[in-house]
């Protein structure tokens, strides 16, 4: 399919390929835009097609068409844009399709299990921009567009805290859900545990600080969850915690703290950013926003804020930050707005992931240098 065949002035048709439970979120936010349809979906397992049937309203109303081979739904002419949200593990060789196919896509993170794929995907992507120049690639890091983080980096954007010098970032929270077929299990499919999960927060870091880190060093294990889990003759080998320090330069440094057996708490997630100025503190799933002032404001004295974007149709399962991916996305294809993540922010985001895995495996900090060929 070329890029002239496009839709740009009618409604957006998107594809979805893997409906599983990240494809149905997707499904469920595209129903709610403006301007956008869904009208295919793929996925090899026949329950989650069924699903994104019954979860996608369709062109008029029309069950959406079905298809059990990504690539049938890429040669079937139905769709200008699609989403790919099948097991991390497959990113790489469906991309690889959708690349040929000319159609605008929204990769889900990580955007690749590997480094070594996730760099072979940024060539990809640029050695098929001259056949397809139009054509819009948006790798999925959504933790952007959460209301109150949004509020976060618009805040330090404006300077409120002065420069960034540290960023801490908590999110402890529950174990990892069950996926089909159990792929999550393995970090051979996933990535690791730093890649799969907490890539979000790796970009949040890169973009707060507005620079990519020097250095990884982290600790973590498989403490509590899956222990006993055994498929196919194979444990689960996926970490449940970890510390990640990551430097950047000048002294500059953020700090991931993950636990995914701690759902006995009141905030899931934890955003702080400092500098001279000031801190600024995003809160989840509260939606509170912090705002302290140094000779301002002293210890207990920040001003809290719920942040609420009424813009958001569906608030599905990332506090409305999905929808808001989409709305953006829907505005690059259009010509209307820039492509906000790059697949050299879903590089980073792998890369700053797989140098902790190596940290703790090695037990010693991790040059970024070290994880690029």
């Amino acid at each position: 399919m070329s890029d002239s065949s496009l839709t740009t002035d009618g409604p957006i048709r998107y594809g979805v390929i893997g409906t599983g439970m990240m494809g149905i979120e997707h499904i469920e936010n595209i129903n709610v835009l403006d301007g956008a349809v869904v009208t295919a979906g793929s996925d090899p397992h026949e329950p989650s097609r069924r699903a994104a049937i019954e979860a996608a309203a369709g062109p008029d109303g029309q069950p959406i068409a079905t298809f059990e081979d990504h690539r049938d739904l890429l040669s079937s002419g139905l769709c200008d844009a699609v989403v790919v949200a099948s097991p991390n593990f497959t990113h790489i060789d469906v991309m690889a399709d959708v690349l040929a196919s000319g159609l605008h896509v929204l990769l889900e993170k990580p955007m690749c299990t590997t480094v070594a794929d996730a760099e072979a995907l940024v060539a990809a992507v640029e050695a098929s921009a001259p056949d397809h120049p139009d054509r819009i690639v948006w790798v999925g890091l959504e933790y952007r567009y959460m209301p109150a983080v949004a509020a976060l980096i618009d805040g330090v954007a404006d300077g409120e805290v002065g420069t960034p010098q540290m960023v801490s970032i908590t999110e402890h929270r529950f174990p990892f859900l069950v996926k089909i077929g159990d792929w999550n299990r393995f970090s051979e499919n996933t990535g690791g545990t730093l890649v799969e999960k907490t890539c979000h927060f790796f970009d949040l870091m890169n973009l707060v600080m507005g620079e990519r880190p020097i250095r990884v060093f982290a600790s973590g294990g498989q403490n509590v969850n899956h222990l006993d889990e055994v498929y196919d003759g194979k444990t689960s080998d996926i970490l449940d915690n970890a510390y990640v320090i990551v430097d950047y330069a000048n002294g500059r440094r953020a700090m991931l703290d993950l636990c995914m057996f701690a759902e006995a708490t009141r905030e899931q997630e934890t955003v702080s950013v400092i500098g001279a100025k000031g801190k600024l503190e995003a809160m989840l799933p509260s939606g509170t926003l912090m705002r302290g002032r140094r000779g301002e404001h002293f210890i207990g004295e920040a001003e809290a804020e719920v942040v609420d974007d009424e813009s958001i149709a569906h608030e599905g399962l990332h506090h409305g930050s999905s929808y808001v991916e989409h709305v953006k996305f829907c505005q690059a294809i259009r010509g209307e707005g820039p492509v906000e993540v790059t697949v050299d922010d879903g590089l980073w985001s792998v890369a700053i992931g797989a140098a902790a895995h190596r940290s703790i495996d090695e037990g010693r900090p991790v040059e970024m240098k070290e994880m690029f060929s």
